[in-house]
């Protein structure tokens, strides 16, 4: 890697969230790195600073040990000045039935934990060396269902993500030891294609009286990475339009 330049590397980059913050981390100059298992967009090709995308399935963790490799491998001496947790899975039925704690496969609560909880984990750990080379930020992505039972998300899912609350607590005050801070941010009703189509029945429940743009979640989480946060660790901001007040 380039000096002088700083690097971000995010997860679950190809649409939505993820989309909107390689957006907004490009146009500021960031280098980035990112993962999904899908392929970016082919205009998301042409961004100068979009400089590697790694295809793999973060939910295998034999799959996410060879993205630290290559990863680690892209970064080299480097620093890491970012890292970004946002890659995750909320399952659902074939009918959108919200799946809680009496219906669905246990099976499938290993695989929402396993990539919502324990790969933000693995990867922060397998990263730490460059992410103290450069001072860097950790932003894990919550969820406002991880804080109150949420009418859509499915249990496993806002089970994984206070879970993942709580994992960034914990990473605020170890990563301190390296100069890294560790935050969350938790979205509430955003805009994205994991959006359930019933959701704007929430809407007259926020007091903003709108759903959230990606973009909305995109400069919070520049925010967290950036200088203009230096003195913030362990806390989680909520970008719900005020829902998670109720």
């Amino acid at each position: 890697m380039t000096a002088g330049r700083k690097t971000l590397l995010l997860t679950g980059a190809s649409r939505g969230i993820g989309h909107a913050t390689v957006r907004r981390f490009s146009e500021a100059g960031w280098r980035v790195i990112t993962s999904s298992r899908e392929d970016v967009p082919a205009e998301c090709k042409r961004d100068p600073n979009w400089t590697h995308h790694i295809p793999a399935d973060l939910a295998d963790p034999v799959e996410v040990e060879r993205f630290v490799k290559e990863a680690s491998g892209l970064i080299g001496d480097g620093a890491l000045d970012a890292l970004v947790n946002n890659a995750g899975v909320s399952p659902k039925t074939p009918f959108h039935e919200r799946l809680g704690c009496l219906n669905g496969a246990i099976a499938d609560w290993h695989e929402v934990f396993q990539l919502n909880l324990f790969t933000p984990l693995m990867l922060a750990r397998g990263l730490a060396v460059p992410l103290a080379r450069g001072k860097g930020a950790i932003v894990n992505i919550t969820s406002i269902a991880g804080h109150s039972v949420h009418p859509f998300a499915g249990s496993a899912y806002s089970t994984s993500k206070a879970a993942l609350s709580a994992l960034t607590r914990e990473m605020a005050v170890e990563f301190a030891e390296l100069g890294v801070r560790a935050n969350a941010v938790a979205p509430g009703e955003i805009e994205t294609a994991m959006l359930s189509p019933e959701t704007e029945v929430l809407i007259p429940r926020i007091p903003l009286h709108r759903l959230g743009a990606p973009e909305d979640v995109a400069a919070t989480i520049f925010y967290l990475c950036s200088g203009d946060s230096a003195y913030v660790t362990g806390t989680e901001i909520f970008v719900t339009g005020g829902q998670h007040l109720y």
